[in-house]
């Protein structure tokens, strides 16, 4: 019997044929199938596109990380959720932070497994994937009626977002010194950053979602944080399980609104202390939240020069951002 290739080995020889980068901060960043990524997480990533098996009744949260993903997750779990825990202190996201939840399925089920039995999990399943669409196993793209909600942001702002993010969890700093802003900044408009770049990562869910918007909802930050309550009722009815009357009447939309809101989550004793897979800080997913934050960091002409390549690449796609 010819004997299998060790999954390491073979990492190793794909990783001589792929283009490699060392990121702003010092991290290895591999691109593979046109997107970039922390080489630590291309063995999950591989292992995930091999081994998944979507099924219809499963429920996959996209995104471009900090983009609203904590608050994706938080709110799409109590909307699918909503008939198990009937009130708000009974709901899990008091004592479980949402990632813990909604667990990533390349960050976190694959990441120390190759393939993770995930059969025991109840229907619907609930998983999150910072996964570009391109990559997405063909069982959750085309082999089954599995529902898509992906979530994006203003780019900057998420720019901004997942720097803080890393020097909390990576180099333990607590400010951005200005050259690595520069050079993290530099990098950015290029494309090369983790799972950019990023406006081939928003346009690949965007054409999917104006090609079958019943497979893929669509959804901005800024929109969610303008009018809550319209976009609940809006993923209940993507989702197939729409706020009947009597739940409305009942202020249920108004209870997972405050039970999800950022500082609501925030100030949760559970999402205060401890650590998201090991590596994370939970309480770094909760820095501010705040819509415009960019301009506290960024100069008008790095501003200019990014929106510049935004609307080049998303030229003709319907696809806007407000700067």
């Amino acid at each position: 019997m010819e004997k299998k290739e060790d999954p390491k080995d073979e990492i190793h020889e794909l990783l001589q044929t792929l283009e490699q980068q060392t990121n702003w901060h010092g991290g290895r960043l591999v691109k593979y199938d046109g997107f970039w990524f922390p080489v630590v997480f291309l063995q999950p990533i591989l292992s995930f596109q091999n081994y998944f098996k979507a099924k219809d009744s499963d429920v996959i949260l996209a995104s471009v990380p900090k983009s609203g993903t904590t608050w994706l997750k938080a709110l799409t779990f109590c909307i699918v959720n909503r008939n198990i825990y009937s009130t708000v202190d009974q709901n899990p996201l008091l004592t479980c932070n949402p990632h813990t939840l909604v667990p990533f399925l390349e960050l976190d089920l694959y990441l120390h497994q190759e393939n993770p039995n995930l059969q025991h999990i109840s229907s619907p399943r609930i998983f999150a994937t910072h996964m570009p669409l391109s990559i997405l196993p063909d069982s959750i793209r085309n082999n089954s009626e599995c529902k898509i909600i992906f979530i994006c942001r203003n780019p900057l702002d998420q720019f901004i977002s997942f720097l803080h993010f890393s020097l909390e969890n990576n180099l333990g700093k607590q400010t951005v010194p200005t050259l690595e802003l520069y050079k993290a900044f530099n990098m950015f408009c290029e494309g090369i950053h983790s799972f950019g770049p990023i406006w081939d990562h928003m346009l690949g869910y965007w054409n999917a979602h104006l090609k079958d918007p019943e497979k893929v909802l669509f959804l901005k930050y800024e929109d969610l944080t303008e009018d809550i309550t319209f976009y609940i009722k809006k993923i209940a009815e993507f989702l197939g399980s729409p706020f009947s009357l009597e739940e409305e009447k009942q202020g249920l939309i108004e209870q997972i609104s405050k039970l999800c809101s950022f500082e609501n989550l925030k100030n949760l004793e559970v999402n205060k202390t401890d650590y998201h897979i090991g590596v994370a800080k939970i309480s770094s997913f909760f820095r501010k939240g705040e819509i415009g934050d960019w301009t506290n960091y960024l100069t008008p002409a790095m501003a200019e020069r990014f929106q510049k390549i935004i609307e080049s690449k998303m030229e003709g796609s319907g696809l806007t951002f407000k700067f």
